[in-house]
């Protein structure tokens, strides 16, 4: 109906004459519509409040230069509510439209919710498209639709409290009483979807609070729809829905029994009306947010839309680019005209962006937001009581200011509360303690059992809590503080899920019963009679004779055909543990230190380029080789025994070595030291971690190793099992059914006999949960336990429930829960933290250090030889430009001696003498070393002898005797050449005494003779 008569406007809208100002003066008058509800008695009061509103505003602002309002330009108009369109038609078109009104007062307070609605709603909406700004205060109006994202929404200023602000209120309500679970229920109300996303969204943004919306619940059926609140675990509920509706829905939530002490209900203004009175079905203690919506109310409301009006034209003419503005839309439904007002949308902007003060100096000022809606309410907060002689009527009990609060939530202020079933408390807002019967299976560390006190018959603080594990029949007819001080009746249960139990009893409130399987199963589908059925936990479950289930249940598809389960606490899978065994030091272990890159970087790099480098910068030195190919005869440094160095450098031998001459290659000697030493120091250190003797184990890929898959391949036969009827039995049977067929002569009755089976030899490997196997290798005093290979068939433990439980999905929300808080996290840490952690043993063992890591020892290398190529050069500066200038200067050698004795023989006359010499001779020496050993004995023989005849012709003298054969200008011992002349010399030992060794032969004396000649 809405689309055809937007399409009867549009044929009806031509473009008329365009209007013109009406001039008083030089100033425009502006004209207004206002629609009112229809009562011709409040007619006078509807234009008393506009004139002297018109009057307040005119004093205090300068608009009225360029515009003029007057009470006679409000064109004033009563529609009864829930007019037909026609009816709307004919108002816009025959009142308004001929009048160039610039904008709408449009105010109800019909609170019908029917016709009335989608007659405001159509209304705002015919404006909207027109282009005329609607200054609305519709006591409706969470009716109304609000969608601002369409290219022609309506230009609406709505200024009765919203929806979303209802929702507000009623939150704050919840935050106060600390109650933080809610359930919303709607009717199918105009609107009904607007206060669901508004819960929504709101919960989400309460600072520092966690709302939980338990469920949404849009009535259309009382009778078919409500037993689902009444399942659920909902004690706060929020209603939206008209006045009537909710007689229907209290009536019936009655006889369902959530209504009584326990359960609040707080509902929105729609429900209540805007009188006192309330419905005899509504129950004593229901809450409410509520606004006036009486006819004095709507009065005052005119006078602010007036001024809201007022103050847009103030913000318009106090802007220079407004000058221009065309304040006359000139629509009308006949002739030709414009079919929509083009600065429509900008007077809106205008009026949106006012600020109006408010007579109270408390309250802030008059606003809108982006949507239109006014962003400063106040909502009054009602009780419902019973009042003598007047029934049940609402009584205000406090207010709700969107102002202030923290962070913007609002304010709050409630006192006088009669809550539901004249309780003196408010309810706890969470469901009344219930109890459930858990069964369980003993599994370290999940579940895990202790004797109680044998006086008290109680668990300790750290011992848990009591379970019972013999049979409900043994316990029937005994004294129950007798039975609980026998621990084959009673035990103390502990671990990770007992501990995971009392936080869900603590949190949901709770008390439960714990015991044990009577048949001591994990629970599988089994062939009895020729039928099937389930044993152990599901079997408990589906017999009724358990409530849930908490150990280490874990989830398959199997028991998920059976039994529900919540969404997983702890994530597993199927692992397999072996036993460590002490070995024997690898044969290679003096090469792990190093990994093989960096073994050849060394030996095939490392050192060849050392030596290489070495002789080189020794072949080009101008004291070594000096660039030539045949080295002196004297010179005993070559290639190879460079490389005799560099090796004997690296391992630190104590073996001889000839060095070079030249400075660059002595320098590189020594970075090849440094390396060297860097080296050994790493290689000493790391060989100590790899020199021990080794743990072997079964290294296993998983459950896919073909000593699994084959175990007799290979003798003595591979032996691993598990334990029987539980989950992991069960999945080896489907998916590996000859290695189930295998191992069943290997299975165990519990995982701590695999485990003994394992560490005493009899297995080779036990195969079972993840988590189970990675605790007891924590705990094992020996820590020879290791779990290898990859998980198999990852799934997860999870509490389990009989089918369609209806405690399931408050237990899936505190597992969500202990999963963001981290509570999960804390308890996995306490009980599979042990002494022995083979997985950081597995992470710290010894690997060989990378070429990566040794990177930086290389690289000093490079830098070395880099280095000496450069002090190479200042090798070549030295002999060929600065030594000769040096020589000039310091003609004795005595500071250049200081610093280097070579340098300092260099620059003086006797040492180059002494050089020259000390070359000649190696001149005249052997080439061949059995000459040069022979050439020594001679020597050594002729020295002798020398010092022989002597000591005779010393005695001779002594007696007087002249020495036969002396000659005069024959050469002796001591005598020298001089200028090629032999000059007699004194004895060398004047005291008369002669050494067995000459100091200076002739041959020695010829030498430096002819040196002298040459110099």
């Amino acid at each position: 109906m809405r689309s055809f008569m937007l399409c009867c406007l549009l044929a009806a809208t031509a473009a008329g004459v365009q209007g013109k100002p009406t001039p008083e003066g030089d100033r425009q008058v502006l004209r207004v519509g206002a629609l009112f509800p229809s009562n011709y008695f409040l007619m006078r009061h509807y234009r008393r409040q506009l004139h002297q509103t018109i009057h307040e505003v005119g004093k205090r602002l300068t608009y009225r230069e360029r515009y003029e309002v007057g009470t006679g330009d409000i064109m004033l108009e009563m529609m009864e509510s829930g007019s037909s369109p026609i009816t709307i038609l004919e108002t816009l078109c025959d009142k308004f439209l001929p009048n160039n009104v610039t904008a709408i007062f449009y105010l109800t307070n019909s609170e019908r919710y029917g016709r009335s609605t989608a007659s405001s709603q159509y209304f705002i909406q015919l404006a909207g498209y027109l282009g005329l700004p609607v200054i609305c205060w519709n006591a409706d109006n969470s009716g109304l639709e609000r969608d601002q994202s369409g290219s022609q929404a309506p230009l609406q200023l709505q200024m009765a409290p919203t929806i979303q602000q209802q929702v507000g209120a009623m939150l704050s309500i919840l935050v106060r009483y600390n109650w933080h679970r809610l359930y919303v229920v709607t009717s199918q109300i105009a609107g009904h979807k607007e206060f669901i996303q508004a819960a929504w969204n709101q919960a989400a943004d309460f600072p520092d609070f966690k709302f939980t919306i338990i469920g949404t619940l849009t009535v259309a059926d009382p009778a078919t729809d409500l037993p689902e609140l009444s399942q659920s675990e909902a004690r706060i509920i929020l209603l939206y829905s008209t006045r009537d509706e909710a007689v229907h829905i209290m009536r019936l939530a009655t006889s369902l029994g959530i209504t009584g002490k326990n359960y609040v209900w707080i509902v929105t203004q729609s429900v209540q009306g805007s009188s006192k009175d309330a419905p005899d079905d509504f129950p004593i203690g229901m809450l409410g947010v509520h606004f006036k919506t009486d006819e004095d109310s709507m009065i005052a409301e005119i006078g602010r839309a007036m001024a809201v009006y007022a103050h847009g034209l103030e913000l318009l003419y106090t802007d220079k680019d407004s000058a221009r503005l065309s304040m006359q839309p000139a629509l009308s439904c006949v002739g030709s005209g414009q079919s929509r007002w083009p600065e429509g949308e900008r007077f809106y902007r205008y009026l949106r962006n006012v600020s109006v003060p408010e007579g109270m100096r408390t309250q802030p000022d008059l606003q809108f937001d982006a949507t239109g809606g006014r962003t400063s309410v106040e909502l009054t907060i009602r009780n419902l009581r019973s009042e003598v002689g007047q029934g049940n009527v609402w009584e205000p009990i406090g207010t709700w200011r969107s102002w202030g609060g923290s962070r913007g939530q609002g304010s709050l202020d409630i006192k006088d509360i009669v809550w539901p079933g004249y309780s003196h408390l408010p309810p706890e807002g969470v469901p009344e303690k219930f109890h459930l019967r858990v069964a369980f299976m003993e599994d370290s560390p999940y579940v895990m059992m202790d004797p109680p006190d044998p006086i008290s018959g109680t668990c300790a603080a750290n011992k848990g809590v009591l379970c019972r594990v013999a049979n409900e029949s043994v316990v029937e007819g005994l004294n129950l503080t007798e039975a609980m001080r026998d621990p084959d009746i009673y035990r103390c249960c502990s671990g990770f899920c007992i501990d995971l139990l009392e936080k869900f009893a603590d949190d949901l409130g709770f008390t439960y019963d714990l015991f044990r399987t009577e048949d001591g199963l994990w629970g599988a589908l089994v062939n009895e009679g020729g039928k099937k059925r389930w044993n152990g936990l599901p079997g408990v479950l589906i017999n009724k004779k358990a409530d849930m289930v908490m150990t280490s249940f874990k989830i398959n598809s199997y028991r998920q055909t059976a039994v529900d389960f919540t969404v997983p606490f702890l994530d597993t899978g199927i692992s397999i543990v072996v036993s460590k065994r002490t070995g024997i030091i690898s044969p290679t272990a003096f090469l792990e230190p190093f990994d093989t890159a960096s073994w050849l970087l060394v030996s095939l790099m490392a050192i060849q380029a050392a030596a290489a480098a070495i002789f080189v910068f020794e072949w080009l030195s101008p004291i070594g080789y000096d660039m030539k190919m045949a080295p002196p005869s004297d010179y005993k440094f070559s290639l190879f025994r460079t490389l005799w160095m560099v090796w004997a450098i690296l391992f630190q031998a104590a073996v001889e070595l000839d060095v070079p001459r030249g400075y660059t290659a002595r320098f590189m000697a020594n970075v090849w030291a440094l390396f060297a030493l860097i080296f050994l120091a790493i290689y000493t250190a790391n060989l100590a971690a790899f020199m021990i003797t080794r743990e072997e184990y079964y290294n296993l890929d998983g459950i896919d190793d073909e000593r699994l898959r084959d175990p007799r391949w290979k003798d003595p036969h591979f032996r691993f099992g598990t334990v029987l009827h539980g989950n992991t039995d069960a999945l080896l049977k489907q998916n590996f059914p000859e290695m189930h067929h295998y191992m069943l002569k290997f299975n165990k009755s519990s995982v701590v006999e695999g485990i003994k089976a394992v560490k005493r030899g009899e297995l080779d490997a036990f195969i079972y949960d993840s988590t189970v196997l990675e605790y007891h290798s924590g705990q094992d005093d020996e820590c020879r336990l290791l779990t290898v290979g990859q998980w198999y068939a990852m799934t997860g433990y999870g509490v389990g429930f009989p089918r369609n439980s209806k405690y399931i999905d408050v237990f899936n929300e505190r597992i969500m829960n202990y999963r963001q808080n981290g509570d999960l996290e804390r308890l996995h840490r306490f009980w599979f933290t042990g002494a022995c952690r083979p997985n950081q043993q597995k992470k710290s063992s010894s690997n060989p250090l990378t070429l990566d890591q040794f990177l930086s020892t290389f690289l000093l290398l490079g830098c070395g030889i880099l280095l000496s190529g450069v002090l190479l050069g200042c090798e070549f500066l030295y002999f060929r430009y600065i030594r000769p200038r040096l020589a000039r200067v310091d003609k004795v050698g005595g500071c250049c001696s200081l610093v280097s004795l070579s340098m300092g023989r260099s620059l003086n006359f006797r040492g180059v003498v002494l050089e020259a010499q000390n070359t000649m001779k190696q001149l005249r020496r052997c080439r061949d070393p059995a000459c040069d050993t022979h050439l020594w004995r001679v020597k050594h023989e002729l020295r002798l002898a020398q010092a022989r005849l002597a000591e005779l012709e010393h005695q001779c003298s002594s007696h007087g005797l002249s020495i036969a054969g002396a000659e005069p200008g024959r050469a002796r011992p001591n005598d020298i050449m001089d200028g090629g002349q032999v000059r007699q010399g004194t004895p060398l030992y004047p005291s008369g005494r002669a050494p067995y060794l000459y100091s200076r032969p002739r041959s020695e004396a010829r030498e430096v003779a002819e040196l002298e000649t040459v110099l």
